[in-house]
């Protein structure tokens, strides 16, 4: 019997459904539905796919056309259609998959083919070297070849055309040479072999990751490049990409100056971009570059850039003071469309941003190709997959917002730190004078709506009484702390660090009834705070939440303002995975309307790395104790030069904005003066709490490692373990210190002292210790053995107390122990002796965890 008759449908009445089990209504009946009755019957899919069956029931009554079919057919009909959508679904997501897979292989087939010329060109040079190595006269004579110690890239930088057309703002045959040699050099590096690229550490390829990630290796300026998939059309993705302060946040403006059509359907465009400073200790930079939009053979959009400086030709840019001009080297994006949809995206950055120009100790942030990768490169990427995304209509948002406007809100915190940081003159801002102190700087601006932006409701305090913001920013280096870890920690426990009548006082300001310049920690005011998430990125990097803070007022003025207080916060960067990446705490008040126009006025905490130059394992361990270790004022400065120079780096800049009334400045001014700094010391506290330990004059020792009390300490450990044990301990072969300290610094297994008494605290612990332990020599005294053993350890220690102090030492087995952040560590044994001093007397406990892990 055929399944639907001509005009109609037919669906097989079952009991054994995909979905649910139906009634058993003559089994193998086929039920045929004529045109009109599919349609009602979809109509009703549409609205309720699973109709109870009082709605099945009410839906026969309302369709006369469906009264000839019984209930339990309408519900089976609904158990099918359910059933066929679900295909369809799933057919659709492993086409999609499919599609992408193919995509990604050929992807990956085009990055091998590069991979085998730079290595084919690699083997070339390599041999030629060796043949200019061993016959030196060779070297002097031989001009066959060109010199193998440039690549392609410098080899064209060193090799220029000999003859070009005028190249000027008149003649577009000179700006079309410039654009069409800018587009072949952009190729030779997105698809070719002209830069050596290097895959970036952490940022393996894949069908789920953004793509393939590499960088710059030995080329002038610094690079990065990278190839992604994403599932938007080209001409959407190049409009994207060309709108670069949507998602580069250091951009401040870009102004096209001049465009100029070409007459393959191209477009070449004279461009001048601002870029903000990243800290307040360097300059910001410009540029002046030529944009060539053109299509290819193939389908394939490109869009490259250079700059227009004396030796490529073209017009003169404009020159801003304060600005330091850069240079953007050929760079661009290369656009290729998939079969089924979406895109194919090589992006270049290539630049050379003057790093001479900055202080010694920034120069990395300048130098560094992770760190362009991360601000330009990924960020370009990551923003057009957050729109793929959003556009899928698959990320559910709150607040009944649209994902563009929690964009709009990140995009505006963002650029509003970037514009405090900067305090350009353009933008309003000027110096206030200085109490002397150079730590601090404060900058006011009079003209707060110019700031704001005429989209956003101007701040009510500015329309009715005289005012302006003021803004205290500044910055210092931290060692040892990775940014990751400090701004989850600022994020988390505000407390540490926030005056709670500071922030009442910005809120206050919301309410153009702010009330006495607040004086620092105000007690009895802030509760509590509570994190409301409101959206996050793809891939959690970024993530936009209010802050609520709990108001509870005791005095007669903090009664008035006690209800709770509100903040808009970005949080980027926390995840510890992320190579290079810099993190950043930012947040603004609010009010209660929350509106999408709502005046901000951002303040928070951008940590950036610093990259040294030993890239290794060792620039990651303890400092070099030989120096450390020796005792006097030699010793201790060449341990410092020597932490200056391994030790990880960060810059830390801190910037807070403050609304005032004109007759109020300068008492807002000394209290926002007071806050940084003590914002600043909270901070620094917290960093020495939270880093990783590190041995070094920067942190306060109890028993400063050259001191005489450490060393005596280090002899009395390693003799009372061979006195007990009838050994000594096994040091690392690789170890040539003679210092006893030393040695024990450096043992790769935990060695953990602690004090005898009914509660023992530790009182020293090597490098391991510490590192099992996460915490530092200052704040080793404040762990407690009993606050690291488990239960199975602290029975065991009970058991064998008795024997330690008879016997001299012990031997426990492996367990588990608990770091000062929580964190579970394994040993495989311990050791546990009774340390004697130099007249036999009891002075502490040793313990050695062997062989210990993280769990």
């Amino acid at each position: 019997m055929a399944a639907a008759a001509v005009g109609g449908r037919g669906e097989r009445l079952s009991s054994s459904s995909p979905t649910a089990a139906a009634p058993q209504v003559d089994a193998g009946k086929y039920v045929r539905y004529t045109p009109e009755q599919v349609e009602a019957l979809e109509r009703v899919y549409t609205e309720c796919p699973k109709p109870s069956s009082l709605r099945r029931q009410q839906l026969i009554r309302e369709c006369p056309i469906l009264s000839n079919i019984e209930p339990k057919q309408i519900k089976v009909w609904f158990q099918n259609r359910r059933c066929r959508e679900k295909q369809r679904k799933e057919a659709s997501r492993l086409q999609t998959v499919n599609r992408k897979l193919n995509a990604m292989n050929k992807l990956l087939m085009e990055e091998n083919d590069r991979l085998q010329k730079q290595v084919s060109r690699l083997v070339y040079e390599n041999g030629y070297m060796r043949t200019q190595l061993h016959n030196p006269s060779a070297a002097t004579t031989d001009t066959s070849c060109e010199s193998v110690v440039t690549s392609g890239q410098h080899h064209q930088q060193q090799n220029p055309a000999v003859l070009h057309p005028q190249r000027d703002a008149n003649n577009p045959a000179g700006l079309l040479a410039i654009a069409e040699e800018t587009l072949a050099e952009f190729m030779s590096k997105a698809t070719g072999t002209a830069v050596e690229w290097v895959q970036m550490v952490g940022m393996k390829p894949g069908p789920d990751s953004i793509g393939i990630i590499t960088v710059s290796h030995n080329c002038s300026g610094v690079a990065a490049r990278a190839c992604g998939l994403v599932s938007l059309e080209p001409t959407k993705v190049a409009e994207i990409l060309k709108d670069r302060p949507s998602w580069y946040r250091d951009c401040r403006c870009v102004d096209i100056i001049h465009v100029i059509p070409t007459g393959n359907g191209g477009t070449i465009e004279l461009i001048y971009m601002q870029t903000h400073a990243p800290t307040t200790l360097a300059a910001p930079r410009d540029f002046w570059t030529l944009r060539y939009t053109s299509g290819l053979e193939d389908g394939s959009l490109v869009i490259c850039e250079r700059s227009l400086t004396q030796s490529t030709g073209g017009p003169s840019g404009p020159n801003t003071l304060n600005f330091i001009r850069a240079e953007v080297l050929p760079s661009g994006y290369l656009i290729r469309p998939c079969e089924g949809g979406g895109s194919m995206i090589y992006i270049v950055d290539h630049v050379d941003l003057d790093a001479w120009s900055v202080p010694e100790v920034l120069r990395p942030l300048y130098e560094s190709p992770k760190i362009l990768a991360q601000k330009m490169t990924i960020a370009a990427l990551r923003h057009i997959r957050q729109i793929a995304h959003e556009s899928s209509g698959e990320i559910p948002y709150g607040a009944g917002r649209q994902p563009a406007v929690f964009r709009t809100f990140s995009q505006r915190l963002s650029r509003g730190f970037n514009d405090a940081v900067s305090g350009f003159p353009d933008d309003g801002w000027s110096l206030l004078s200085s109490d002397g102190s150079e730590d601090i700087t404060i900058s006011v601006n009079s003209s707060p709506n110019k700031l704001v932006g005429s989209h956003v409701s101007p701040n009510p305090l500015f329309s009715t009484v005289g005012g302006g913001i003021l803004c205290a920013k500044a910055s210092m280096l931290l060692q040892n702390v990775p940014p990751a870890l400090l701004v989850r920690f600022l994020r988390e426990h505000r407390s540490e660090w926030a005056d709670p009548g500071v922030d009442a006082y910005s809120a206050a300001s919301l309410r153009a009834s702010p009330y006495a310049v607040p004086g620092l920690r105000t007690s009895g005011f802030m509760g509590s705070q509570v994190i409301l998430p409101l959206a996050h990125t793809l891939e959690h990097e970024e993530f936009l939440e209010v802050i609520r803070l709990e108001g509870h007022g005791f005095s007669h003025d903090e009664v008035l303002l006690s209800r709770d207080m509100y903040l808009l916060q970005l949080c980027s960067g926390v995840d510890e995975n992320a190579t290079s990446a810099s993190a950043q705490l930012v947040f603004a008040p609010i009010d209660e309307s929350f509106a999408d126009d709502a005046p901000l006025l951002p303040s928070g905490f951008r940590v950036i790395p610093l990259d040294t130059k030993m890239d290794g394992p060792s620039a990651t361990r303890t400092l070099d104790l030989a120096s450390a270790l020796e005792v006097g004022p030699g010793g201790a400065s060449r341990a410092s030069v020597e932490a200056s120079g391994t030790c990880n780096r960060s810059v830390l800049t801190i910037a807070f904005q403050f609304s005032y009334e004109n007759h109020l400045r300068e008492s807002v001014a000394a209290m926002a003066r007071s806050y940084v700094r003590a914002v600043m010391a909270s901070v620094q506290r917290v960093a020495v709490a939270i880093a990783p330990s590190r041995l070094g004059p920067q942190i306060g020792m109890k028993h400063p490692p050259a001191s005489p009390e450490a060393l005596t300490l280090a002899s009395w450990i390693g003799r009372s373990y061979r006195a007990h044990t009838g050994a000594d301990i096994r040091w690392s072969d690789t170890e040539d210190a003679d210092s006893p300290l030393a040695l024990l610094w450096k043992h790769s297994d935990a060695i953990l002292c602690c004090s005898l008494k009914p509660a023992p605290m530790f009182t020293f612990a090597n490098n391991a210790g510490l590192d099992i332990l996460e915490t530092t020599l200052v704040n080793l005294q404040d762990i407690s053995l009993e606050m690291i053993l488990d239960d199975e350890g602290r029975k065991a220690l009970c058991s064998e107390f008795p024997k330690i102090m008879q016997q001299g030492f012990t031997y426990l087995p492996g367990g588990v122990c608990k770091s000062s952040m929580g964190r579970q560590a394994s040993y495989e044994q311990a050791v546990a002796w009774k340390v004697l001093s130099d007249d036999d007397a009891p002075h502490c406990l040793a313990f050695m965890l062997v062989n210990w892990t993280f769990m």
